[in-house]
């Protein structure tokens, strides 16, 4: 079984439901990103396959898992549309896709999870259906999942998502709630070690940045190295002068997809109340946030946040 570390809640919950077959149509697993929602959706599938079935068979199954071929499990993600295509993240990155937005959970992918449980299940007891980023539906994909939470039939559904705010409240009503918590030092020590990645411990900012989410802070060292370090310098500083402010807004848009934009608004979060303590400045980051992810046009966001803290 998988080794989940700080989430030992959540991990009772799930085995009990088993342990008592008292499974729900749907579970909605929620916290911070990075601490283990999807690591434990592994251990609840691998759990819930291997309960009632001959030992000798928990090898066999656990490859299939592992390679994720299982004929009974869909893992859902979000998705780019590129050429009639919809692309993952990793796929997007693999052919070098430009990403002008964010990914999401498409209608399209809501009617493939239709489609796969119109069948029985062929191995397992169930089937069963993982949704990451469950949050980045918009209202018709979310719309068309209802009906399926609500008639699941021999499957069980898993949405992971930050909160019970981020969704529909048709869609939280309709889920067992699991929640997850962030990791104390003591335990964001030990799995960064269990990953090699001891080389980030030694890093207060990045630590800092990520609060209690192993992911996170291992998300937070990629980003940074991504960044060109004359762009990471100037944006250290807040802009003094608009001229200063509308040249670094061009910078962050001409060297930085929206992803990398949008991990950028949680660094300058921390780096500049580090700096100011003034919460307005959040505040104005975190409408940049909002306005990024309304596809306003990006230059045109970070311009105006810009020229908002000169003189600040």
């Amino acid at each position: 079984m998988l080794n989940i570390i700080g989430q030992s809640q959540a991990i009772e919950l799930l085995t009990r439901a088993i342990e008592k077959n008292r499974l729900a149509p749907a579970y909605l697993f929620t916290g911070y990103t990075g601490i283990g929602k999807s690591l434990t959706a592994q251990y609840f599938i691998e759990l819930l396959f291997c309960h009632h079935m001959p030992e000798e068979k928990h090898s066999g199954l656990k490859k299939k898992l592992l390679k994720g071929n299982h004929p009974d499990l869909l893992w859902v993600q979000p998705t780019y549309q590129h050429q009639g295509k919809l692309l993952t993240t990793k796929e997007a990155k693999e052919i070098g896709l430009k990403r002008k937005a964010s990914p999401q959970i498409r209608t399209e992918q809501i009617r493939e999870i239709t489609r796969f449980l119109s069948r029985p299940p062929l191995e397992a007891s169930r089937a069963v259906v993982v949704i990451e980023e469950a949050q980045t539906m918009a209202e018709s994909p979310a719309n068309a999942l209802l009906k399926t939470l609500e008639e699941p039939g021999q499957a069980t559904l898993i949405l992971l998502a930050p909160s019970t705010d981020s969704l529909l409240p048709t869609l939280v009503s309709r889920c067992q709630r699991i929640p997850f918590y962030r990791l104390a030092v003591a335990e964001m020590e030990e799995v960064l070690k269990s990953l090699g990645r001891e080389d980030i411990l030694s890093e207060p900012l990045i630590l800092a940045i990520a609060q209690g989410s192993p992911g996170e802070a291992i998300y937070a060292w990629e980003q940074l190295q991504a960044i060109p370090e004359e762009l990471l310098t100037k944006l250290n500083q807040i802009p003094d002068h608009p001229v200063a402010a509308l040249n670094l807004a061009r910078e962050v848009v001409d060297n930085l997809e929206t992803e990398s934009q949008l991990w950028l608004i949680n660094y300058l979060q921390y780096i500049y109340w580090e700096q100011k303590r003034q919460p307005n400045i959040l505040q104005k980051l975190e409408e940049t946030r909002k306005f990024i992810l309304s596809y306003v046009q990006p230059r045109l966001v970070w311009e105006v946040m810009f020229l908002s803290f000169v003189n600040c």
